[in-house]
């Protein structure tokens, strides 16, 4: 790191969270530099002197980035700690002792709970903050099977855009794999990130989403996993992501990953 970075920037660096929720708890006045609360963006600071404390926390260093994909069962929810109990992607991924008490790591985005594929988890705050930003759109990939046989020129309203929610959807490609009198399975490819989009898609036009499998994030596929595998991203994969979202480079090859069975 250079001698003075933005705060929040190096708040996303250390594995706490994200760059847009570290601008968030900066804005709550969560944060302190050497005991003074800083509520203005942009502030830089030198993290070899100053000191830096979020709901008083001290924050430490970056720390070594660490890469990983996840087949997320269905059934499973997405997030780090469910206050009723649920099971999290924290529990599965624990189970393979992968994240001991004390590691940050946090996944990319969501998969809601009946959904399946593929989650990306990092402590790569600067990362995250790209993939999920709107002007990035990084292409998803699902395969999704709904109810029915949806017309031909109900799958074009839906790659041209329809409205759900009150907001227009952005075009996207859908591609029929295979039909059945009571299914029907789609390749549904679109940029968007929006909160259960597809579902809300489909329903548009009269079909249930049954199953929805993300296969694919921008370069990176869960192509040889099956729900619950987890594997660390190739430095291939590292690269092609930085680079879809504008990140500087963070030398993969010395990423720390770790390789469950």
């Amino acid at each position: 790191m250079t001698d003075r970075v933005r705060l929040q920037k190096f708040i996303a660096a250390s594995g706490l969270c994200s760059r847009r929720k570290a601008e968030a708890i900066i804005l709550e006045g969560r944060v302190k530099v050497n005991g003074t609360t800083i509520t203005k963006l942009g502030t830089k600071i030198d993290p070899k002197i100053d000191q830096v404390t979020v709901d008083g926390q001290l924050i430490k260093p970056p720390v070594e980035p660490t890469y990983l994909v996840y087949y997320k069962p269905r059934g499973v929810l997405t997030t780090m700690n469910d206050p009723q109990g649920r099971p999290t992607i924290l529990d599965f991924l624990r189970q393979k002792g992968l994240f001991p008490e004390g590691t940050r790591v946090y996944h990319v985005g969501r998969l809601d709970k009946e959904s399946e594929g593929l989650l990306l988890l990092t402590n790569d705050g600067e990362l995250t903050h790209g993939l999920l930003h709107p002007s990035k759109k990084v292409e998803k990939e699902y395969i999704v099977t709904v109810t029915g046989a949806p017309s031909k020129g109900k799958i074009a309203r839906l790659e041209q855009g329809v409205t759900i929610q009150g907001k227009l959807t952005q075009p996207c490609s859908i591609e029929k794999i295979r039909g059945y009198p009571d299914r029907t399975t789609y390749r549904v490819r679109l940029r968007e990130g929006r909160k259960r989009q597809i579902r809300y898609m489909f329903r548009a036009i009269g079909h249930k989403v049954v199953r929805l499998v993300r296969v694919r994030l921008g370069p990176v596929t869960i192509s040889g996993l099956r729900p619950g595998d987890v594997r660390p991203l190739t430095r291939h994969e590292i690269t092609a992501l930085r680079r879809a979202v504008s990140c500087k480079d963070r030398s993969p090859s010395s990423c720390k990953s770790r390789q469950a069975d």
